[in-house]
């Protein structure tokens, strides 16, 4: 049996849940057994719906102590639910809690263990799972050999395909420890869409001048219905906020549209977005390096290409 943990937050799924639930699935369908979902804490939206991604059934432990995350506490809920339920492989989402909890979970259960995958397991000849290695520069094929085996699927690396179908759902009763963190406050950013989950991402560099310049930025985003970011620079320089750096050293995504705007393309930078599926780079140096990692690039100035872009945009969408 497969075993995927469909991530909530605040009673809500993620899209690395469905994206987590489909690729589990598919696993579970190579495999010729079935699909299970675990959902950890209080949860406001219908579980049975969960079945339109593949599972079968999904269990349940709505422990309020579960609404805030604690690796320690999640490790062991999350092995005693394998256990119990017997399965042979678990599927996490490669996001803040898979990273945080795969390697616990590997260890507790002794079982091989793929970060970031990409694909499908090849089950031809065993079961070996692709990978992303080297800041993304590289692929690894890894065979797992263990009776549990562990991925942790990389966001945007697999489609979440929602069909017919509705879960049973299931009430676990697995004792949860008291978490030996405190939480004593959440900021969050409201109003905007997370990078993480963003399919669309529009980025501008130093190549803004400053950052009474950003308005063009954000109003080509807002015609692709994109999320913002910026490169480490723009942050470090308080152009921009913190939360909106992506990279190397920031936050690493994989959407399907990267625009980056006014970037050289520092190896740093591309580290963190080189698994975008689409790379648009507009910059008026035509050797940047960001050029020779770019699906199309325009080399002009940002603040005559973009207005002109923008304005294409909302043509084409009748807006």
């Amino acid at each position: 049996m497969v075993l995927i943990l469909a991530d909530q937050t605040d009673g809500h799924f993620k899209k690395t849940a469905f994206e987590a639930l489909s690729y589990g699935a598919k696993v579970a369908e190579q495999m010729g057994t079935s699909a299970e979902a675990l959902v950890l804490g209080s949860v406001s939206e219908d579980l049975a719906s969960l079945g339109k991604y593949g599972v079968k059934k999904v269990n349940h432990l709505a422990n309020e102590a579960l609404n805030t995350f604690d690796a320690q506490v999640y490790t062991k809920v999350i092995s005693e639910a394998v256990k119990t339920s017997g399965a042979n492989v678990l599927v996490l989402s490669h996001n803040n809690t898979g990273r945080a909890i795969a390697g616990r979970l590997s260890a507790r259960l002794k079982a091989a263990m793929v970060p970031a995958a990409v694909s499908l397991p090849d089950t031809t000849n065993g079961f070996v799972v692709k990978k992303v290695v080297f800041s993304g520069k590289a692929f690894a094929n890894v065979s797992l050999n263990t009776d549990i085996k562990i991925i942790s699927l990389n966001m945007n690396a697999y489609k979440a395909v929602a069909g017919e179908g509705s879960a049973e759902v299931s009430t676990l009763d697995i004792p949860v420890d008291a978490a030996k963190v405190k939480v004593a406050a959440i900021n969050k950013v409201k109003g905007e869409i997370p990078l993480t989950e963003a399919t669309r991402v529009v980025s501008g560099g130093r190549g803004l001048k400053g950052p009474e310049n950003w308005g063009i930025v954000e109003d080509l985003a807002k015609a692709l219905d994109a999320a913002l970011a910026c490169s480490r620079p723009v942050a470090d320089s308080n152009w921009r906020p913190h939360h909106e750096h992506v990279g190397q050293t920031g936050i690493a995504i994989a959407p399907n549209l990267y625009v980056a705007v006014g970037i050289s393309g520092a190896i740093q930078h591309l580290a963190g977005v080189n698994r975008s599926k689409v790379i648009v780079v507009i910059n008026k140096d035509p050797e940047a390096p960001f050029f020779k990692a770019a699906d199309y690039g325009v080399v002009g100035d940002v603040f005559e290409v973009l207005p002109r872009l923008t304005e294409e945009v909302k043509k084409f969408k009748g807006a």
